[in-house]
């Protein structure tokens, strides 16, 4: 696809993401808004998958470290045509397979069962290990938040990543600058997150404009050039990305719109369809 096409679906992605979480009143919209760029790059156009046949052993597969974005992941999933976009509307409800965080014996699609911050990078690991026992040919993708990192378990997985030259690995460290609360500054920044994977045996590359379709592509056809070592791409990214009243704002991490808040939201995101 196009980086034109792939930014129409982007924007698909958004509204999918909006209309869930105002329809479950409650969630995370605003690193799934920020996030929907790079995951519907990867969907539609870098990993090898197939909605048809979601557990094909040979797919590629993608862990959402930061589970509580499941929003974006769900609606870039419908997008792709893994279950009914209808679907996004049962958003945390009871009996929906459509949960807070992402549950991989409900969904289709879902390669991992992740919530708690920091430990889908070591799942990622593990499956980028095991394809390079089992002589696979598949790659891993992780996506975690700049807060996430504050965990020491990412760490541990890190540099087992690297002292192993997992180069079937790429993570994706979504640096918002934003967390519940408040700046990673006043909380606890891990900065500088490049030097510290480049520590740990990683090749890295600094995007920086995560949201702009041109730039992620680029980043990601690099690190698809990489070998001997895995990757880890920093993308600069913006909380709330495509919605005005949210965008950089850390209110909006785990917060749902309300009916007038909602229809300004797809009203502009329409505009930009």
């Amino acid at each position: 696809m196009s980086d034109d096409e792939l930014k129409k679906v982007a924007n698909e992605v958004r509204r999918g993401i909006v209309t869930g979480v105002h329809a479950a009143k409650s969630g995370h919209p605003g690193g799934s808004l920020g996030a929907a760029d790079i995951i519907t790059y990867l969907y539609f156009e870098e990993m090898n998958i197939d909605p048809a046949d979601p557990a094909k052993p040979d797919r590629d597969r993608f862990v959402l470290s930061k589970g509580h974005c499941a929003p974006a992941l769900y609606s870039a999933l419908a997008s792709r045509g893994y279950f009914p976009r209808e679907d996004l509307e049962t958003l945390r409800h009871i009996g929906s397979h459509l949960q807070g965080h992402p549950n991989m014996s409900d969904t289709p699609g879902v390669d991992m069962s992740t919530g708690s911050l920091g430990q889908g990078i070591s799942a990622a690991v593990g499956m980028a290990l095991a394809a390079k026992h089992w002589g696979d040919a598949y790659r891993v993708f992780a996506l975690l938040g700049d807060g996430e990192v504050e965990e020491g378990q990412v760490w541990e997985a890190a540099m087992f990543a690297g002292n192993h030259a997992l180069d079937n690995l790429v993570v994706i460290v979504d640096h918002n600058g934003l967390q519940i609360d408040g700046t990673i500054e006043e909380v606890n920044s891990a900065m500088p997150i490049a030097d510290k994977f480049a520590a740990f045996g990683f090749q890295v590359i600094e995007l920086a404009d995560g949201n702009d379709m041109a730039q992620v592509r680029a980043a990601f056809e690099a690190a698809r050039a990489v070998s001997g070592k895995p990757v880890c791409i920093v993308a600069e990214t913006v909380k709330g990305k495509g919605v005005s009243f949210m965008e950089g704002q850390v209110g909006w991490h785990g917060k749902a719109p309300n009916d007038e808040q909602f229809e300004q939201a797809m009203a502009e995101l329409e505009k930009e369809a």
